[in-house]
């Protein structure tokens, strides 16, 4: 009897000394760096499925080339995913999914959600959805569950060498500014100076607030050429064939502002690293190079309804989808398809410094904060 009782002491020491080593092991350097990302429906992956929002595609045909629908605004992958599946991480989960619990959420999470914005107005006349400050007080609560299981030091260490994406701004214009008066108030309030103005201070608190929160690396998107999307294009038939020209310089506009408010950060907070990604850039190249590229439609909607650019009608199950999707450059009246956003990504994983400011995704990764 007494043997039987020392064996199973024995066991019980060897099972508690494997839990110590194994959580040694997670607290270590060696963890993956984890990839967190914040944002609007460029870049979510679903927690808008969990809300009460009209802003949601977890319904066919998205995700028509990614096996299913997920809830990504696609027909495949988002930028962000092609980014993760580079840097050996995979999909990075939706915060909101029951299944985003445990040790999983050391490899990174998703707060992106669809129709949100940097100001919490913005998207309103979509009902829920998260803007910036939820995302960023959701991930709060991620950080406080990692350092519950692997400790302060270990988390501040993984937060320091992981990547925090940023991808907000376009809904704060699409639905907000340039939305019908009846529905969204700013225009009526404030002059086109004084709302980017305004926009940028807020965004400015918000990512001081990240980088409190323990982030380090962090990939702030511009905003891209909204002027040039399917729904943009129908709405102000005027522009014929091109852009619509107040959209894109409003766009321009902050991103002037948004560079200087990058280099301004750097500056100031020490031991970040802080890169400012020109997507208005990457897809305006893309846009006016359209064929060197690969692509055969550079304004239309793959997935249409209605409009002679196909943008006015959200895409949906009794939608015309186009036969070759890698072929157009716009899934739906707002978003890339997965092949545009092939090209996005890897320009920003490898791009110089007309892509991406002051190193690139590739070398970010690499570099030691």
């Amino acid at each position: 009897m007494g043997i039987k009782l020392n064996r199973l002491v024995t066991v019980k020491i060897l099972f508690q000394v494997f839990i110590v080593l194994s959580l040694f092991r997670i607290t270590t350097s060696d963890l993956q760096p984890a990839n967190f990302v914040f944002g609007d429906s460029l870049v979510d992956v679903g927690n808008n499925n969990y809300i009460a929002s009209l802003s949601k595609a977890n319904y066919v045909p998205f995700g028509i080339d990614f096996g299913r629908p997920t809830g990504r605004f696609t027909n495949g992958r988002t930028i962000v995913d092609i980014i993760g599946q580079e840097m050996g991480i995979g999909f990075t989960p939706p915060y909101l999914a029951p299944t985003t619990v445990g040790p999983g959420v050391l490899e990174g999470v998703n707060y992106a959600s669809g129709a949100s914005g940097i100001l919490n107005l913005t998207g309103k006349l979509f009902g829920d959805r998260i803007n910036f400050d939820a995302q960023l007080d959701n991930f709060a609560n991620t950080r406080q569950d990692i350092i519950s299981n692997i400790g302060v030091p270990a988390a501040l260490n993984l937060f320091k060498r992981s990547l925090f994406s940023v991808a907000m701004g376009s809904n704060d214009f699409i639905n907000n500014y340039l939305a019908p008066a009846v529905l969204i108030y700013e225009k009526n309030l404030a002059s086109p100076e004084l709302f980017v103005t305004t926009l940028v201070s807020r965004f400015r608190e918000q990512l001081i607030r990240l980088f409190n929160l323990g982030a380090r690396k962090i990939i702030v998107t511009n905003v891209g050429p909204i002027g040039c999307i399917p729904i943009q294009r129908d709405m102000n038939p005027a522009a014929g064939d091109g852009c619509v020209t107040f959209p894109n310089q409003l766009a321009q506009s902050f991103n002037i502002q948004l560079k200087g408010l990058i280099a301004e950060l750097n500056s100031n907070l020490k031991g970040a690293m802080f890169v400012y990604a020109d997507v208005y850039n990457i897809l305006e190249d893309i846009l006016n190079n359209y064929e060197a590229y690969g692509f055969e439609n550079p304004s239309s909607s793959c997935c249409s309804m209605a409009g002679r650019f196909g943008g006015l009608v959200p895409c949906g199950p009794t939608s015309s989808i186009c036969w070759d999707r890698s072929k157009y450059v716009f899934w739906d009246p707002w978003h890339p398809t997965d092949a545009a956003n092939v090209i996005i990504a890897k320009r920003l994983l490898d791009g110089d410094h007309n892509d991406i400011f002051p190193m690139n995704v590739g070398q970010l990764i690499q570099y030691l904060i």
